[in-house]
């Protein structure tokens, strides 16, 4: 399965690409940080009947988004969002572990949360990560670690998660960069339920692939052949 990543400045844009991306994809990630806040409200009203389609994200700069506004601010925003009920709804690790107030506003929306965490820079040892992996599933079952991949062995250490995490457990885990791109499909042969992909050729994230490449890489028998021999 596929979730295309859409990051559009406008309503009208943001709805048109999500729609579009629909036909071609199972999931969209709705990036709601690069639309106006006062425009965000709208855009989910418009979309509202694709909500169980909808990964919603409000990323501040901070984690590689483009919200600018101050945190109170933001966690608001991501509590509006929470009453929509989207399939998923993506929560920096960090954010939930400073504010445990907005944690009880979000059970008490019954929030599905993606609790994820992001390394921009490399990849820690596969002891940090599982221990990092561990602390997130204190706040929902489903989990997202991405990690800046500077040699293969990076990519290794991401793709071993899988085997790592408690069975309980959703995860969604691969590799940023040039290097990382192959994790972006073996990942879906290690257990993850879909992978974060472009509409067109424009990637949003380092190494992040267009949907058309992913599904003929998933209908060829490579990744499948290495991923069994090279990390099993």
């Amino acid at each position: 399965m596929t979730c295309v990543s859409v990051a559009e400045t406008t309503q009208d844009k943001m709805v048109n690409s999500i729609v579009k991306a629909l036909g071609v994809s199972n999931y969209v990630e709705a990036r709601l940080d690069y639309l106006e806040p006062e425009s965000i409200a709208g855009t989910l009203d418009a979309i509202k009947e694709k909500k169980d389609k909808l990964i919603c994200t409000v990323r501040p700069e901070t984690e590689g988004g483009k919200f600018q506004g101050n945190e109170d601010e933001r966690i608001d925003i991501i509590c509006l969002v929470a009453r929509y009920k989207p399939f998923l709804l993506d929560v920096e690790y960090e954010t939930l572990h400073k504010n445990p107030n907005m944690v009880k506003r979000l059970e008490a929306l019954n929030a599905k949360l993606l609790v994820s965490w992001h390394d921009f820079n490399s990849t820690p040892d596969i002891k940090y990560l599982t221990q990092q992996m561990n602390a997130m599933s204190h706040y929902s079952r489903w989990i997202k670690i991405v990690c800046m991949a500077k040699t293969v062995f990076d990519t290794t250490k991401i793709l071993k998660l899988y085997e790592m995490k408690d069975e309980r457990d959703t995860l969604i885990s691969f590799s940023m960069g040039c290097i990382g791109s192959m994790t972006r499909v073996m990942c879906l042969y290690a257990g993850s339920p879909y992978t974060y992909v472009t509409l067109g050729e424009d990637a949003i994230a380092p190494g992040q692939i267009s949907v058309k490449d992913v599904k003929m890489s998933i209908d060829s028998n490579f990744f499948k052949t290495f991923n069994q021999s090279f990390y099993k």
